[in-house]
């Protein structure tokens, strides 16, 4: 049994280290352009980035470990590698309804999902892959083959990985709830705003036209009456003014006491947060969600201040 396992935890443990030679590679790349110690990149919380696994074995697969030619690996392993990224970028939006990593700032780009310079600096990994890091990464699973030792370690680390994955998964739903519940808070407070305006200009119209009716009666009255009647007009009419400043410092008063309420329910949301949710917000510095991009904003804006 153990025999028959042996190949797929060698594959395996290749897909492993060459997803952490991955997340090396782009953390330091990341690191420099920003000229500190960025975040660790990737959806998976351990050191791996999967899709550095999955393309170097499709590449190494596609090209039979590379072709003799390195300008043609580094093209045929530019197109492949480019392909993995869009296919995964489609893939995980269509699962999370959010677009992980977006490309839409550089020049040379296609829908945000991939761009020219990746796709070089893929070609080019692909390219030292073939032809010097596989002949020694192999060396170094062959012989963890022959002490028999690869496929104890490989479901060592299947059992992490897939943990890892279901953590990561949950985290993922979980942001997509939270976004949806800030929204939708947001939506309430605009649309109780709006009713409290509605109202408070049905109120304004209807005290208006008994002030306009009562300007009416004691200009009538003055006419009749002038000298005694006009102290008692100008009363009548600021005393209505006054009723007025009153409606409308209640009508302030209301919809303070209503923002002051949702962004205490907005608190709670965000700080219902794990640290998993953390994580692979600002692991994701390009995240997007097309439905909620201002309750994402908040969102990261939270977690940065914490």
């Amino acid at each position: 049994m153990l025999t028959q396992l042996t190949p797929l935890a060698g594959w395996f443990l290749l897909f492993i280290l060459y997803s952490f030679l991955g997340c090396c590679g782009e953390t330091i790349y990341c690191s420099l352009g920003q000229r500190k110690l960025c975040e660790k990149r990737g959806f998976l919380n351990g050191l791996i980035c999967p899709i550095y696994g999955h393309g170097a074995l499709l590449v190494l697969w596609v090209l039979r470990g590379g072709c003799a030619n390195p300008l043609l690996t580094f093209l045929f392993g530019m197109a492949l590698t480019t392909a993995v990224e869009y296919v995964t970028s489609c893939a995980m939006e269509k699962l999370f309804h959010m677009r992980w990593w977006d490309y839409s700032r550089y020049r040379f780009q296609i829908n945000g999902r991939v761009c020219l310079l990746n796709s070089t600096l893929f070609g080019l990994a692909c390219v030292f892959l073939c032809h010097f890091a596989h002949p020694r990464v192999m060396a170094f699973v062959n012989a963890l083959i022959r002490r028999g030792s690869a496929v104890p370690l490989a479901a060592l680390i299947l059992v992490i990985y897939l943990i890892d994955i279901v953590l990561s998964v949950r985290s993922a739903i979980q942001i997509g709830d939270r976004l949806e519940k800030l929204h939708a808070l947001q939506e309430e407070l605009q649309n109780k705003l709006e009713e409290l305006k509605a109202e408070q200009l049905q109120a304004m119209a209807e005290h208006l036209d008994r002030l306009e009716e009562a300007v009416e009666d004691r200009i009538e009255a003055h006419e009749a009456q002038k000298e005694a009647r006009k102290a008692r007009a100008m009363e009548k009419i600021r005393e209505r003014m006054e009723s007025v400043d009153q409606w409308s410092e209640e009508y302030i008063q209301r919809w303070e006491a209503l923002k002051a309420e949702t962004q205490r329910r907005t608190r709670q949301v965000m700080a219902a947060q794990d640290y998993f949710e953390r994580r692979l917000v600002l692991s994701h510095p390009t995240l997007r969600s097309p439905r909620h991009s201002e309750a994402l904003q908040r969102l990261r804006e939270y977690i940065k201040n914490r």
